[in-house]
């Protein structure tokens, strides 16, 4: 009521001059003023992708007045698949930034147009490892097909010396990074006396040598201090222990220059090392003898992800698909953290399988069930087929791990499901022959390649092309994927 009371009121007065002063004219007749620009804000700016940014109008007129036009013009952007923008009432002038390059951001009302140019740029992250696949982080080895791999850099602890160090293999099944003498300039001799350790793999194959403390730097995030392993068959006493006496002798025979291992725990032995002498991994040396002893928690090799300020709760490993027949190489990304960063936030149809103490979930394959894993560090798909399934070996094979080579390619689905007994997920794999794969010798990278494994279901690095794999370490927490040790895909 009071507001209609004030327009009738307005009326009336303006009824009052139109009819006074006896034909002095109309003097209440004026002309409007006219839309003379509009400027947009803000002007030339620079966005990530994935991101949004409102634009606001602001129209001038011819009698230096200013109105806000932005729900009122039509927006358009010159390259839609740089950015588009909203027309949409309630969120007119709203862009959203797709992919890297630039456009031109234009407000219209009548025949008058704003206009800005916007840059979109791709955002860098501090927490992004490149990961090639047999590519140019890798040292050349026609012999090793699937072999991911990273740089790290090294420095000597306390000082600016500092060495970046590439063919380090990626492995989601092993903790801590052991990098061998050959490789490593930066850090000096260990001292006598000083721990040693025999890390063993699931193929048979071993590394030793010193335990020594490093600064670590892994992609731009902070150097951190961390025990890793100098792998130097050299090192310590003439007579290895019988664990460790087929050791690599050095990167040649290895096929890489080190390992980076970063699977669902923080240390490689933990509670075991520090109860019992006798734990298999780690020895004292006299120059003739090696033999077992105890190490406390931070003596131990570590991976250095978890000991980061922020990053620290998980890894990413993220490879696109790879072709029926194969490809020369493959580029990746390995991301560190899960949900701490904008470029880490798991998908929302990730799903979390909870692991062992064993870092184990379950595989249930033709009614055979194995205690199963997921691991970048293996170049392919290893397990003992089910006793419904007949899968041929390649010719010459030995062994407890032997490749196969079927007449013809196999597709096979299996079930894994959590430690915890739920949730369950449906996989599809292909099983081809290795030996016809590998005879086109541009290829180095395959998906259909694996072999035979006596003990568990080894997903190895063919698992993980066209996906997002998430390695959630034991005793952290992110925001949707929950508490480690998991595995999530």
């Amino acid at each position: 009521m009071i507001k209609s009371g004030k327009a009738l009121l307005f009326l009336s007065l303006a009824l009052v001059v139109s009819c006074g002063g006896g034909g002095g004219g109309n003097t209440g007749n004026t002309t409007p003023p006219t839309l003379v620009s509009i400027t947009l804000t803000p002007l030339n700016p620079s966005v990530i992708t994935g991101s949004s940014r409102q634009f606001t109008a602001t129209g001038t007129y011819s009698d230096n007045s200013v109105q806000n036009l932005t729900a009122s013009a039509t927006w358009s952007s010159t390259t839609a698949a740089v950015a588009t923008i909203s027309n949409d009432a309630g969120t007119q002038g709203l862009v959203s930034a797709i992919t890297s390059g630039t456009t031109t951001i234009t407000a219209t009302s009548g025949l008058v147009t704003g206009s800005t140019i916007m840059t979109v740029t791709v955002p860098v992250f501090n927490n992004v490892l490149p990961l090639s696949v047999n590519g140019s982080l890798c040292s050349a080895s026609s012999s090793y097909p699937n072999k991911p791999c990273v740089s790290v850099t090294v420095c000597a602890p306390g000082t600016s010396t500092c060495q970046t160090i590439s063919d380090i293999l990626l492995d989601t099944g092993s903790y801590g990074l052991r990098i061998f003498k050959q490789a490593l300039t930066v850090l000096p001799p260990p001292a006598a006396g000083a721990l040693a350790e025999c890390a063993q793999f699931g193929d048979g194959s071993s590394v030793w040598g010193a335990v020594q403390t490093a600064s670590v730097i892994l992609g731009n995030e902070p150097a951190i201090q961390v025990p890793i392993q100098v792998i130097d068959v050299s090192f310590g006493a003439t007579t290895l222990p019988a664990v460790c006496r087929n050791a690599y002798q050095n990167p040649a025979a290895a096929g890489f220059a080190g390992i980076l291992g970063v699977g669902l725990f923080t240390r490689d032995c933990g509670q075991t090392c520090t109860n019992s002498p006798n734990n298999g991994k780690y020895f004292t040396c006299n120059g003739t003898n090696c033999s077992g002893t105890t190490v406390p928690l931070a003596a131990q090799i570590q991976n250095p992800v978890a000991l980061l300020p922020q990053d620290n709760n998980g890894v990413i490993v993220q490879l696109p698909g790879v072709p029926a027949g194969g490809t020369p190489s493959l580029s990746g990304s390995l991301i560190l953290g899960i949900g701490t960063q904008a470029n880490n936030t798991p998908l929302s149809f990730v799903t979390a399988y909870s692991a062992n103490q064993s870092a184990q979930f379950s595989t249930r394959f033709s009614g055979q069930n194995y205690a199963s894993f997921l691991d970048t560090g293996s170049n392919g798909l290893f397990f003992t087929p089910p006793a419904l399934i007949s899968i041929l070996t390649c010719p010459g094979s030995s062994g407890s791990v032997s490749w196969f080579c079927p007449a013809s390619p196999l597709d096979f689905t299996a079930t894994n499901t959590a430690a915890s007994g739920s949730p369950a997920g449906v996989v599809t794999f292909r099983i081809d022959n290795v030996t016809n794969l590998t005879s086109n010798t541009a290829n180095h990278v395959f998906a259909e390649i694996g072999g035979t494994y006596p003990v568990s279901f080894d997903w190895g690095l063919p698992f993980f092309f066209g996906k997002s794999v998430y390695v959630g370490f034991e005793g952290k927490t992110s925001a949707t994927l929950g508490t480690g040790p998991y595995w999530a895909y």
